[in-house]
């Protein structure tokens, strides 16, 4: 009779030991897709900002006296560099966009800016870029939600708190970005 006992006691430790190293593994598993996702939203942003500079120099070219647009667009781009989590990311990306657009709009007063072959394929380029970052960030939020779903349920959770997994934040558009367009002329 205590044989059988114990050898059902140490089969159920052997079934929680299995399900907690399955599940630990899972965690690690879906952390590591959040940390990829990131690292993805990360080379686009970087395209993004090596792509700024080369802009700022050819519009300077053609409006050097606009000093104001372009010395805001190179500071928003020095802070977006500087960036480090999703957060500070998506604040310092959003000041860099309103200075891009700042900027483009400069580009209106100017045609031979305009017309230039260098400022069109930056502006080009620039717009693939754009997409590109609007794709690996919806890609980072489904990683994030994923794993913020794993971590967050039953019986996840009781691992995910044992061995340290805690929520990861999205990268969200500011508030800003969230409103209706508004189309002036």
């Amino acid at each position: 009779m205590i044989s059988a006992i114990v050898l059902t006691f140490i089969a159920f430790a052997v079934l929680v030991a299995v399900l907690f190293v399955a599940t630990y593994n899972g965690l690690v598993r879906k952390r590591n897709g959040v940390d990829n996702a990131w690292a993805q939203v990360d080379v686009q942003l970087k395209r993004r900002h090596d792509l700024v500079p080369n802009l700022v120099e050819t519009v300077k070219g053609y409006a050097a006296h606009e000093r104001g647009a372009l010395e805001a667009v190179v500071a928003a781009r020095a802070r977006a560099v500087g960036a480090s989590t999703p957060q500070e990311h998506a604040a310092a990306e959003n000041l860099l966009t309103g200075a891009l657009k700042n900027l483009f709009a400069l580009a209106e007063a100017y045609p031979d800016l305009k017309a230039s072959r260098n400022f069109s394929e930056l502006a080009e380029e620039l717009a693939v870029t754009e997409n590109r970052i609007a794709y690996a960030r919806q890609y980072y939020n489904d990683a994030v939600l994923t794993y913020n779903n794993a971590v967050e349920t039953i019986p996840a959770n009781l691992v995910a708190g044992i061995a340290g997994f805690s929520r990861r934040e999205y990268f969200q558009a500011p508030d800003e970005e969230r409103g209706p367009v508004q189309v002036r002329f």
